[in-house]
């Protein structure tokens, strides 16, 4: 499901990174996706074998133009809704360590269900 998720963010042309792989004396780009796998849940059926999994993923987008942060998530909502994501809110401000950048966070879901073995 990471992949999938990076393949959306990616249409936007800024780089996506694992939340916190940035090494700290790094230079941040001027707009960047990070994520974070937050939950990934299975749900069991009647042969105690799981049926499907609830990923969870909280996604940030942070940008040196403010302007951006509050558009940008809003297109990613969209698209990561037509990809059968799960976005049940809208994006929220998200803490900054760099003074040059500001951001949001979308908490995104995706139910992957498990196909059965015959």
């Amino acid at each position: 499901m990471k992949q999938k998720l990076i393949e959306v963010l990616e249409r936007f042309g800024d780089p996506v990174t694992l939340q916190g792989s940035l090494n700290p004396g790094e230079e941040y780009p001027p707009a960047f996706w990070t994520f974070w796998v937050y939950d990934a849940p299975e749900s069991s059926h009647y042969d105690n074998a799981p049926a499907s999994c609830i990923w969870g993923f909280w996604i940030y987008y942070y940008s040196v133009n403010p302007e951006e942060v509050q558009h940008v998530p809003l297109e990613a909502k969209r698209k990561l809704k037509e990809a059968g994501f799960i976005v049940p809110g809208k994006p929220v401000d998200a803490a900054s360590d760099h003074k040059t950048h500001t951001g949001a966070m979308l908490t995104v879901q995706f139910l992957e269900r498990y196909k059965e073995e015959v």
